[in-house]
């Protein structure tokens, strides 16, 4: 509750203080805030950031008009700017600085901070950001802010006299150090203007400021007064005179006597000490929350690790990995960063750090930990420890030189090796097939991964596969058909029956499996849920229907294969993703159906087809011998999965 209070109180003084002796012209003309939020690591220390830089702008314009700061480094920098305008007196200054500042903290919303905000009177400006703008002139965000009120007399002349005069601003200005103030009269016709680039603009970036204004500010012509507030420069026009020419001069002029000033700058300052407390208060309670709630999730696994050979002192991995050097980054996924380290004893290893941005983060650790350090394959990256007692929680794996076969497929490999023969392409098939036969069927528990894909099966030094990140694993139960749980995974990779229903069984990862047989034969990404795209599933659905399934075959081949075992492969890939879970083949029926070891069934439908594409299939393989169970149909489709889903009568 104290984020709402404050920025109540905050908004209540900055109301109350509007009442002053003289004229700050404290009327807002714009507030703009950006898009970009900062992440929930940098807040704490970009609030501390922006309030020490405010405290530094509002000294330096005290002292003479305008000031700039930068305050922190990396991504929680702030730059930030404040001006008043030349003709306004030091006390009109001061009073209309106070208030601008307190005001700018709108664009500091407590539950998604703000990176970037500006915030225009008609007396005073101020600005901050996370990147170095102080000699921009203009920008995405810049507007023209026309008055409410129509102008009643003669349109023409007065709009006559509006260009004549903001034409005089653009080109005097910028001869006068970037400010001007000046009427234009014709008759008893008046309008008055006022021009101003910031102190930080250059020269050339004034006049190209001002011109832009100039142009700008004609749509307001039908109206009694008009502003453009551009990144680099203000310009306002209004039948009354607003400014102040009898002295222009900011740095000059009597310090005394105003009570109100005072009052207003020291209520900020205790606003902004009350604000920086509170910040710093919530963040650290939150902070000691998140860090019970780890604990009490870890829970006897803390003492487990601790007490085994799977500890790993966080040091000797920071030092393995050259402190987390880019250099050593092998890749990135969805759950942490992936780093090649050298040990002490010279074995080499990958050491994943943790994405603490996630609620999942424990559940992916505890899955790495628990379930899979007591499994042992070849067909399975091996866990060799951890670290948890660390600033961050580290995982650390059996080092695979060749990658993922994502990255021979269609990342960086593709580019520098020659393309994967088939007899590789089925090796690593069969060896996936091994892995997730052992996972669900041969190991002492019975666990689903979740996630089978290209870049989640790495190759070592003889291109066999090896099936990695089992930060989604499930522990499936012995006396369990099936189990019901929140849907995560890759798109293009789930199961109908899990998508639609949350329904798990092993028959998900089968059907993860086939998409992956068909991705490697044909060396093509499954793209199932783009528009105006075709899947896999469709394509190869299609090419069999037509007796012509070799056609899916990667081009990068050249036809240099053997055309049966292809077939085989992207056969089984189709039983692998029938639509019905229930005819899908087990992992090691699918072994040994890769091994000819069983006879190969037809198979039917697969999932997420349009109707026009079942329709022609269907048409085609009444031309050909290949019969199909009528058992199917394709409801209405498109690119909705729940539509889309195709399930037995």
């Amino acid at each position: 509750m104290a984020f709402p209070l404050l920025f109540t109180l905050i908004l209540l003084l900055s109301f109350r203080t509007r009442l002053s002796l003289a004229d700050p012209r404290a009327t807002q003309a714009a507030l703009i805030c950006t898009n970009t939020s900062a992440a929930p690591s940098d807040r704490q220390v970009f609030v501390a950031n922006f309030l020490a830089a405010i405290d530094t702008v509002t000294t330096q314009v005290a002292a003479r008009g305008y000031g700039g700061a930068v305050n922190g480094s990396g991504n929680a920098t702030v730059y930030a700017f404040g001006e008043c305008m030349k003709d306004l007196s030091r006390n009109d200054c001061d009073q209309c600085f106070a208030q601008i500042k307190t005001q700018i903290l709108r664009c500091l919303p407590f539950q998604r901070l703000i990176r970037g905000g500006r915030l225009f009177y008609d007396g005073c400006y101020i600005r901050y950001d996370d990147y170095m703008f102080f000699n921009e002139s203009l920008s995405a965000v810049n507007r023209t802010v026309c008055g409410s009120v129509n102008f009643g007399g003669n349109k023409t002349l007065f709009g006559e006299n509006v260009v004549d005069l903001v034409r005089n601003l653009s080109v005097q200005a910028q001869k006068n150090d970037g400010f001007f103030v000046a009427p234009v009269t014709t008759g008893n016709l008046s309008v008055y203007g006022l021009a101003q680039c910031w102190e930080f603009v250059n020269g050339s970036g004034c006049g190209h400021c001002l011109a832009n204004a100039a142009s700008r500010i004609g749509s307001c012509l039908s109206m009694e007064e008009g502003r453009v507030l551009n990144s680099g420069c203000y310009m306002r026009y209004s039948t009354s005179k607003f400014y102040d020419n009898s002295s222009t001069d900011t740095t000059s002029g009597k310090r005394g006597g105003n009570r109100l000033a005072v009052i207003l700058a020291a209520t900020s300052a205790g606003v902004a000490f009350l604000l920086i407390a509170a910040t710093m208060s919530f963040f650290a309670r939150k902070k000691r929350v998140k860090k019970r709630r780890e604990r009490k999730q870890l829970g006897a696994l803390l003492v487990t690790v601790n007490n085994s050979k799977l500890n790993f002192s966080y040091e000797t991995l920071e030092r393995a990995t050259n402190y987390f050097s880019n250099s050593n980054k092998l890749g990135q996924g969805g759950s942490g960063s992936v780093y090649k380290g050298i040990l002490p004893d010279g074995q080499v290893v990958a050491v994943k750090r943790l994405f603490f941005n996630t609620r999942q983060w424990v559940d992916h650790f505890f899955n790495e930990v628990n379930l899979i350090s007591g499994i042992h394959h070849k067909n399975l990256v091996k866990l060799l420890g951890c670290s948890i007692t660390g600033p961050e929680s580290l995982l650390v794996y059996e080092f695979v030189a060749n990658q993922s076969v994502h990255d021979h497929l269609f990342g960086f490999k593709k580019d520098v090796q020659q393309p994967l023969t088939l007899e590789e392409r089925y090796k690593i098939i069969l060896g996936t097939a091994e892995g997730l036969a052992y996972l669900h069927e041969e190991s002492n528990l019975r666990i689903i991964h979740r996630d089978i894909k290209l870049s989640n099966v790495l190759l070592d030094d003889d291109f066999s596969p090896k099936i990695a990140d089992f930060g989604l694993a499930r522990l499936f139960p012995e006396d369990k058909t099936h189990i019901s749980t929140a849907i995560a995974g890759t798109l293009g990779y789930m199961a109908p029956e899990y998508i639609v229903r949350g329904k798990l069984t092993e028959k998900a990862d089968v059907y993860s499996f086939g998409v992956l047989v068909m991705e490697v034969v044909s060396g093509k990404k499954n793209i199932s849920f783009s528009q105006n795209a075709h899947s896999i599933l469709q394509m190869v659905w299609n090419l069999y229907g037509l007796g012509t399934l070799c056609e899916a075959v990667d081009p990068s081949l050249q036809g240099k294969f053997e055309e049966e075992e292809a077939r085989k492969l992207l056969q089984i890939g189709l039983l692998c993703v029938q639509a019905s879970a229930e005819l899908r083949p087990s992992m090691s029926m699918v072994v040994k159906m890769l091994k000819d070891n069983h006879e190969i069934p037809q198979p039917t439908q697969p999932p997420f087809l349009t109707a026009a594409s079942a329709e022609s299939s269907q048409c085609a393989q009444s031309r050909t011998s290949h019969s199909q169970p009528e058992s199917y149909n394709t409801h209405s489709s498109g690119n909705n999965i729940s539509e889309s889903f195709i399930e037995p009568r």
